[in-house]
Parts: C-alpha cells; structure tokens; sequence
C-alpha cells in the first residue's frame, strides 16, 4: 500500500524498490538552528523550509508529479553566527560530506531526481557544490531552490535575516512561535557601514562586493533588517508566492535531462 502522505519516510522497505522510479523527485528541505534576534525561535530556517516543502510536494503530487518529501536537514552551515548563543551548526567540511552521504543513499534507491529547497542562505554556496559532486559522482539529477531575500521598505535594501520577510512567514506559520512586542521594540538593525555603501554587500540586489561577514558584524542582534512592519498577511502572501513557485517547477525537474539524454 503505497503511503498517501508523499513522506519518503512513511514508506516501508519493501515500497521504496517499487514505488519510486528514475522519474521520482526528492525534496530536502534545508534550514538551520541559529539566531533570530528575540522575537524568532532559534528553529524559524528549518521551520519555513519544512512548511514550504510538505505544502509543495502536497500540491504537485495531487496534479501528477511523482514527488516524495525526505526528512529535513536541521543542522547546517551557521557559522556566521556562531558568536550568539543558540547557534548550532556543522564545519563547512562535515555539512558537504553529510549531503554527499545522502547522495550515496538515494542513489542506491531507484529515484534519481533531487531537489534541494533551501531556506538559510549560509548553505547556498556549499549547496551549489554538492549538486555537481552529487551529478558525477552517483548520476543523480541535482537541483536546488533557494528562497530569495525580500526587504522591507524600511530595510534599505538589506533585510536578510529575521526582518519584514521571515517575521512575516512565521507570523503566518506558526505565530505562536513569534514574539510580537519584542519585534515592535527592536526596530532596524542594519549597520550603517553596510547600508550607506552602494557597491559592498552581501548578495543584496545591486551590489557586485561580498564580503566574509558575521551577523554580528551587521547588528549586535545578529538581526539584519526591520520586524516592525511584518504581519501574518504579509506572511501568506509570501509564502503562497513560494510554494506555487516550487510546485511550478517541480513537473520539469521530473523530466528535464540534461542535452536531452536519457
């Protein structure tokens, strides 16, 4: 009996060799365990991720798509903020070594198709490594969606983390997770040394410089962007805009081979 959950998890020994084909995608939700100023749970990367990805492979399985959702990754790459406390992360070494493992594992399983949505931009880099080791190492077809960062009108361009957006998210999520009146106090928290330059950054929009930074090189928060204005409709309307752009895109990971090759 083949589980109705879409859960990979779900399925029994016996189901995986038979229910999942070449055709088959995995989804790996990827957040992270990291601070998020005092009005967000440490949680709030993995929390959305997790939302966005069942919510998604719900959607897209009910239309047709073979999709099935893996277990999430909590643990990640969070060393930016490493310096607050609540941060639990893994050596840069050891978060590729246990996608790579994963890769190993699904490539003994008939499905070949996996797609990352990803939810904590400190993994996107590693995350872009991982689908090409992955590709010629097991010939696993790799793919990989990360949120983009949506600042507010009052976060200058560089709201990224724990701001209008992701309070947003949460407050429409899982609003007895948020912290209202702390979020109302907080107010902006972006460093004018970040916000007043017009070529340095940190991917934000516009601006062609990175630069190695910590989160609390930016706020003594490690919040960088501007709560205030979140509000749980806000929240819905982004997080609806994510979902339908995964389960758009999920029908042509099921059957995009790259050169046209099977």
């Amino acid at each position: 009996m083949i589980s109705a959950s879409r859960r990979f998890a779900d399925l029994t020994t016996a189901e995986v060799p038979t229910v999942l084909s070449k055709d088959s995608v995995l989804v790996l939700p990827t957040g992270a365990i990291e601070p998020h100023g005092p009005h967000l749970p440490v949680s709030t990367d993995l929390t959305v991720a997790e939302a966005v990805s069942a919510e998604a492979v719900t959607r897209a399985a009910a239309s047709g798509t073979d999709v099935w959702l893996l277990p999430s990754l909590a643990y990640t790459k969070s060393d930016e903020h490493a310096l607050l406390p609540g941060t639990m992360w893994l050596r840069p070494e050891t978060f590729f070594q246990t996608v790579v493992d994963l890769g190993r594992s699904i490539a003994a399983t008939p499905a070949r198709r996996l797609l990352f949505v990803n939810c904590h931009g400190g993994n996107s880099a590693l995350l872009g490594v991982a689908l090409r080791e992955l590709r010629r190492r097991f010939d696993l077809h790799t793919f990989l969606m990360s949120g983009p960062a949506l600042p507010g009108e009052t976060e200058r361009g560089i709201g990224v983390h724990a701001g209008w957006a992701e309070t947003s998210m949460m407050l429409h999520i899982a609003p007895e997770l948020v912290d209202v009146s702390a979020a109302s106090a907080l107010g902006p928290q972006v460093a004018d040394t970040v916000a007043d330059c017009s070529h340095i950054g940190f991917g934000a929009p516009g601006r062609p410089v990175t630069f190695g930074w910590l989160s609390t090189d930016l706020s003594e928060s490690g919040v960088v962007g501007d709560p205030t204005g979140a509000s749980a409709e806000v929240g819905e309307e982004l997080f609806r805009a994510r979902v339908d752009e995964i389960v758009a895109a999920l029908p042509e990971i099921a059957s995009f081979t790259p050169g046209g090759r099977r």
